[in-house]
């Protein structure tokens, strides 16, 4: 008798040390979800993510790169001045490297314009830039004379080629599923929260608890 009445004790126990925990499922999920909720929402206020805000760090990087190899292409050719009036007022598209820069400049202006300022969520800016840029340096490859110029004959073409391309993988593979992912996230956290507060409305004031009237004695 006394093993049975222990027994429904530490039965008694245990569900009583068990509620806690439920009430604190029921009051933790919904304060997490809402944090969730307003942690994206102060990113979208921010104005764009992180891994787009890399995306267009890369694309300046991109035409920084591409300028500093031009730059320093006119200073071996025997000087600034000398070298850019050869290649800018008397441009020759089979030996001059301007048309390769305002390529950079081409593809820096339209992507951060879809991508930063538009905040397109689309990959054809991207693509479209990527094809102009491979049309572009494979005519140029074959048609001018850059190779017979020295090293950077091949190197301002090649960069520039492999930039345009690392721009696209990361955009696509990386930037596009990434927001889509978050947003995912996001509508789902919204809608458990909508749910949770349907069947959790809140917790229940003292006016709202009150004491039935005393009973006769006997009834």
């Amino acid at each position: 008798m006394n093993r049975v009445a222990g027994d429904t004790e530490t039965a008694h126990s245990s569900s009583v040390e068990s509620c806690p925990s439920l009430r604190d499922v029921h009051s933790i999920n919904p304060t997490h979800l809402m944090a969730r909720i307003e942690s994206y929402e102060g990113r979208e206020k921010k104005g764009i993510s992180d891994v787009r805000r890399t995306f267009c760090l890369f694309v300046t990087f991109d035409l920084l790169f591409i300028t500093l190899l031009w730059i320093i292409e006119l200073n071996v050719k025997g000087g600034i001045e000398t070298t850019l009036e050869k290649e800018v007022l008397h441009y020759d598209y089979s030996s001059s490297y301007f048309d390769i820069f305002l390529l950079a400049v081409f593809r820096f202006k339209v992507l951060i314009l879809a991508y930063a300022m538009c905040r397109l969520r689309h990959w054809w800016a991207i693509a479209f830039t990527t094809a102009v840029t491979s049309a572009f340096l494979l005519a140029k490859v074959i048609i001018s004379q850059l190779f017979s110029q020295g090293a950077f004959g091949y190197v301002l073409p090649i960069i520039s080629f492999i930039l345009a391309w690392i721009e696209t993988w990361f955009l696509d593979f990386k930037v596009l599923p990434q927001e889509a992912e978050e947003e995912n996230r996001f509508l789902i956290a919204q809608d458990a929260s909508e749910r949770a507060a349907l069947l959790h409305p809140g917790v229940l004031s003292d006016g709202q608890f009150y004491s039935p009237p005393e009973s006769v004695a006997g009834n």
